[in-house]
């Protein structure tokens, strides 16, 4: 693994001007388009709570997103390492947000992961994995909320 300094570059382009710009609070869209180098474009907006687009990406579905994935890349990397093979990981995570009229923030995200592991390997240890990829998920330790973790671990029905 590659240790030291590494840089991200992403441009958001704002799509939303009706031909007015900003004039007003509901004259314009809150589209975007999210890139990052010759991978495909992210079509975001803000949450439809917000005047946004209900089908597309917002910022607080991505920062679920981040969160979620970072840990499940954490969680296959050791699981590799500790000799447990994962045959499936499906995370239905749900992130909760306050808003108030001075600052939104979010209060937590629940990761659900739901792992399928071969038959015969360590279940213990596969759930115990949960918790240092949690310790080591970048995303995890970059955040001013709790990220908790409620993993469900299930034997493959075929060897």
């Amino acid at each position: 693994m590659a240790h030291g300094e590494h840089h991200y570059k992403v441009t958001v382009q704002w799509t939303g001007n009706k031909g007015t710009g900003t004039s007003g609070y509901r004259d314009y869209s809150r589209d975007h388009s999210i890139r990052s180098g010759s991978k495909p474009d992210i079509a975001g907006s803000s949450d439809a709570a917000f005047l946004g687009d209900a089908a597309r990406w917002n910022p607080e579905d991505l920062v679920v997103a981040a969160a979620s994935a970072c840990h499940k890349l954490w969680y296959l990397h050791l699981c590799a390492e500790a000799g447990i093979t994962v045959l499936a990981y499906v995370d239905e995570a749900q992130g909760t947000m306050l808003d108030s009229r001075e600052q939104g923030h979010f209060t937590q995200i629940v990761l659900r992961p739901r792992v399928t592991i071969r038959a015969g390997d360590d279940r213990e240890r596969a759930e115990s994995l949960h918790h240092t990829a949690h310790e080591k998920c970048y995303v995890a330790n970059s955040v001013n909320f709790p990220i908790l973790c409620e993993p469900a671990i299930e034997f493959s029905s075929s060897r």
